[in-house]
């Protein structure tokens, strides 16, 4: 049934990895016991785990970090700062990589590329070069033979799904969907050319903006002459990771340190909340290290591989959502949810909402700006595993990037109050929602349904009460549940069928009972009182095996 039992290298590599750290349940599964059903180990223990297995588990843990909805919270910890401690691969083998790239000579193109690597990451590492025109480019470089590893441990991550697709868990969550989708994503990251993509889009949709100055901020170009599913040659920044930066360096007679960290703060908000509630298409890993002061005083983002999208109904929706919160409104929020909600599974309603009151109860006499804005999200789709509510994956990745976005934030700016950064953003989002971006157009549209409908009103209105008066008109109700009502029914009358049956054939047989003169009339009492006893056996027999006999 599964990957697990065949034997290869890095299946043993596996194992001794799991019983080193000390998985209970695969090793119980392994040694034959009946390990019943699947169980995750601590969070420390699969931490640790993931990161002995290398670049692609660690790849799959800090997907599982995205996913709060499916983990507690003290699994998303443990996972949130998961990163691979991968060495770089040695540079004769990268330029040998490079040189396979190109169809001319590597000095043709990059006249010096530095051999010491500038970051190494579990896929690729990067290097800086220059191209012959003189321009600073970074090159990240697949890393040699990554792809096979890729493909050896996709195999082996789906049979894990598998396994615990069993389990009632995998089942609510679909866990063998969440490998695939893992794999995808896995898979797509191994084609740069799709982050390439990525980066360019959001270059584009950053470009204008009505909330900040887009002179502000970086996106760093990509140069598609030399990019392919292997090498992403993008243009080089020269700055420091924003937590490191030093800020005295931009001081100005009429721009004092604090005054550059409250700029840079709010154009943070103000890029990812246009990123999130207008554009739909978000950078999902704003980490401090992604996140660069460069030494013109403009901010930077890198690193655009994941990638998260918003529809503008889920838009719409979290923003009603941070709204709920401000307002401390759990029946909202629980309307908000199932409204967000993949399946239409019955939920018990009183039990969210009771669910989000106690959750909300806490945050009753606190400040609003003291409010930790992606803490209580994930609170949120803590409630909402726990009520067994599926929602989409990408409510993980809105969590997370609202999480670092925060985490930055306060820790480039500890003074910095939310929601006076927010609520400026709120009544422009809801207006937008409402009248669109081209709010003439909005309105003119609007005036023209309004006129369609004026002109169309009278002739439906004449056509219906024609039908009403005609006896012409057919109702098609549909009542949801109405079979199982119905069959419901029909099983309470054939029960009291029986019941005046079995009270007839035994008042019969009384009556026949007192007055028999024969042995023939006492031979019939006894058959009637005898088959009333056996239907009355039955009736309630079947009764009880219902189920619906309540004491």
């Amino acid at each position: 049934m599964f990957a697990l039992t065949k034997t290869s290298s890095r299946q043993r590599e596996i194992l001794e990895v799991v019983f080193r750290n000390g998985w209970d349940y695969i090793e119980g599964l392994l040694r034959g016991d009946r390990a019943g059903e699947p169980k995750l180990p601590s969070p420390t223990v699969l931490r640790n785990i993931l990161v002995d297995l290398g670049p692609v588990f660690v790849k799959l843990g800090q997907l599982l970090s995205t996913r709060p909805d499916l983990l507690p919270g003290r699994y998303i910890v443990a996972l949130s700062s998961l990163q691979a401690d991968v060495p770089p691969v040695a540079w004769s083998q990268i330029e040998t990589q490079l040189r396979q790239e190109f169809s001319v000579p590597l000095e043709d193109i990059f006249p010096r590329i530095e051999p010491e690597a500038v970051a190494a990451g579990s896929l690729g590492q990067v290097h800086r070069a220059t191209l012959k025109d003189g321009r600073e480019v970074a090159l990240k470089i697949q890393r040699p033979g990554i792809g096979r590893v890729v493909e050896q441990d996709i195999a082996l991550i789906k049979a894990l799904a598998e396994l615990a697709s069993l389990s009632e868990f995998g089942q609510d969550y679909d866990l063998v969907a969440l490998a695939d989708e893992f794999t995808k994503s896995l898979r797509d990251e191994l084609d740069f050319t799709k982050e390439a993509n990525f980066t360019q889009k959001m270059q584009e949709n950053l470009a204008t903006s009505r909330w900040f100055d887009p002179e502000k901020l970086v996106i760093p170009a990509v140069y598609w002459d030399y990019t392919s599913e292997k090498l992403l040659v993008l243009e080089w920044l020269e700055g420091k990771p924003l937590l490191s930066a030093d800020l005295e360096r931009f001081v100005t007679p009429t721009l004092s340190v604090e005054q550059k960290r409250n700029e840079v703060t709010t154009l943070l908000f103000r890029v990812f909340f246009q990123q999130i509630y207008l554009n739909g298409f978000f950078h999902a890993d704003p980490h401090p290290g992604n996140i660069f002061l460069l030494d013109d005083g403009r901010v930077a983002l890198l690193d655009c591989g994941m990638i998260g999208r918003l529809d503008p109904r889920t838009q719409q929706i979290l923003t009603e959502m941070l709204l709920a919160i401000v307002d401390i409104d759990a029946q909202r929020c629980a309307q908000l949810t199932l409204d967000l909600a993949e399946s239409n599974k019955p939920v018990n309603l009183s039990q969210l909402e009771g669910d989000y009151t106690r959750m909300l109860r806490k945050y009753y006499n606190v400040n609003l700006s003291q409010i930790n804005f992606s803490e209580v999200f994930y609170e949120i789709l803590e409630v909402a595993r726990n009520n067994r509510i599926r929602l989409p994956g990408n409510m993980g990745l809105y969590a997370k990037s609202l999480a670092n976005l925060e985490g930055v934030a306060r820790g480039f700016n500890p003074k910095v109050n939310l929601l006076d950064e927010i609520k400026p953003l709120i009544t422009d989002i809801f207006q937008r929602q409402l009248l669109g971006d081209k709010p003439i157009q909005t309105l003119l549209r609007s005036a023209l349904d309004m006129k369609s409908l004026s002109l169309q009103s009278p002739r439906l209105i004449e056509l219906f009460l024609d039908r009403l008066t005609s006896e012409t008109l057919n109702w098609k109700i549909d009542v949801k549940e109405f079979d199982r009502l119905r069959r419901s029914i029909d099983d309470s009358a054939n029960r009291l069928s029986f019941s005046i049956i079995i009270g007839s054939l035994i008042m019969g047989a009384a009556v026949i009972s007192t007055n028999s003169q024969s042995p023939q009339l006492s031979v019939l009492s006894m058959v009637l009182f005898g088959v009333a006893s056996f239907i009355g056996l039955w009736l309630v027999v079947s009764i009880l095996r219902s189920g619906r006999l309540r004491s």
